[in-house]
This record gives structure tokens, C-alpha cells and sequence, in this order.
């Protein structure tokens, strides 16, 4: 799996430089990396869902498929 690098210590540095606290800053870039490792789709996840997307795709076709010559023996 690919990790994505979110260095929080720079992160907190630009928001000092810019007015924030160092709690603010610290508590804004902690949610950011909990954000980013919980929810945030990796190359490894997405290709996974595309393969999962793929089979069901497939297996509908082929049902289709089944359901459209069963109609053609039925008339």
C-alpha cells in the first residue's frame, strides 16, 4: 500500500508564521493526518473498487446474456 506523507510539523510551523497558536495549529494538523490515514482513498483502494466494479459488471453481462437466450428458445 502506498503511504501518503503529510508532514505535520512543517504544516504547524506555516500556520505560526501566519497567526495561529501553537494549540490551534497543533489540533488543526493532527485532524488533517487523522483525516488523511482514515479517509482518504489510496491508489491501492481505488484499484481495488475497480476490480471489484469489474466482476460485478461481468457477472450482470453474463446474466444478461443467459436471460436474453433463455427469451430466445422461450419464442
Amino acid at each position: 500500500m502506498t503511504a501518503i506523507v503529510f508532514d505535520t510539523y512543517a504544516y504547524v510551523k506555516r500556520l505560526k508564521a501566519v497567526g495561529f497558536t501553537e494549540e490551534q495549529a497543533e489540533v488543526q494538523a493532527q485532524t488533517i493526518a487523522e483525516l488523511i490515514d482514515e479517509r482518504l482513498a489510496t491508489k491501492h483502494d481505488l484499484e481495488r473498487l475497480e476490480m471489484h466494479l469489474t466482476i460485478k459488471m461481468g457477472a450482470f453481462l453474463a446474466a444478461a446474456v443467459t436471460i436474453g437466450a433463455a427469451l430466445v428458445k422461450l419464442l
